[in-house]
């Protein structure tokens, strides 16, 4: 069933009906595919490793070579974390962390300037964003856009006024927002307060994925389920609590 709900929304997304063809259509075979997931809240607060291996076989049917998929974050230990199995230079699909190995050249985007990871840089061609539904204590939301933090150097320097401005600024940049395809939002446990670490009190199976092209579009949704839940369980809005996400709106 999992498996069918992805591929329902992949294919729906990319306007194809079965998730291989959707994907064939959108990437090369020559791209170098990186599929940046969000570990840093571990393996109850992180995308589901069996999802995003699906996501790499069906990039693998489109056409695109194993060692051409690269599943990454910040590092290796929260990779491992979060339930995924290292592999730097085995055969299949590669996984691993950025670990400082930053490009050396700082680039200016918007608020801030940063070196970024050095195979986003160097190597990835195409991105699919990969998240979680779920709150942020500063930034309101932090499912798809806010993911980006983790392929900057410096992401301690961009939270102030409620990540205000710099969540925007930073997926406009081109590197990231001329490469991305599609963002994909692993919804099964969701979290409504206290995050972006795991909260067992605020977290409950909204037993959903999102999945679209247009990442202000789907932070939104993402937004609204937060705010639905957070209304259910008597919490105020974010707005209330002075940390809506004006940011959302700055990427729109």
């Amino acid at each position: 069933k999992l498996n069918d709900a992805l591929g329902s929304v992949v294919a729906r997304s990319l306007g194809e009906g079965k998730p291989v063809d959707a994907l064939r259509r959108t990437f090369r075979s020559s791209d170098v595919v990186g599929i940046k997931v969000n570990t840093i809240a571990g393996r109850k607060m992180s995308p589901h490793p069996e999802l995003v291996l699906v996501l790499a076989g069906w990039l693998q049917e489109a056409g695109v070579p194993a060692r051409n998929i690269l599943i990454w974050d910040r590092t290796d230990q929260e990779l491992v974390k979060a339930g995924f199995t290292l592999n730097r230079s085995g055969s299949g699909v590669r996984i691993y962390g950025t670990n400082e190995d930053w490009d050396g050249t700082p680039r200016e985007w918007g608020p801030n300037g940063s070196c970024f990871a050095k195979t986003l840089v160097s190597e990835i061609t195409a991105l699919i964003n990969v998240g979680v539904l779920k709150d942020h204590e500063l930034a309101g939301v932090a499912a798809g856009m806010k993911n980006w933090y983790g392929v900057i150097q410096n992401p301690n320097k961009c939270h102030e006024n409620g990540c205000h401005r710099y969540v925007a600024h930073l997926a406009a940049y081109p590197l990231i927002r001329d490469k991305l395809r599609l963002t994909v939002i692993d919804g099964i446990t969701a979290q409504c307060n206290a995050g972006p670490a795991y909260s067992p009190r605020w977290a409950w199976p909204w037993q959903g994925l999102l999945a679209s092209t247009d990442p202000v579009a789907l932070d939104t949704v993402a937004m609204k389920v937060i705010e639905d839940r957070r209304k259910e369980v008597g919490l105020p809005s974010l707005a209330g609590e002075k940390r809506a996400p004006k940011w959302l709106a700055e990427a729109g």
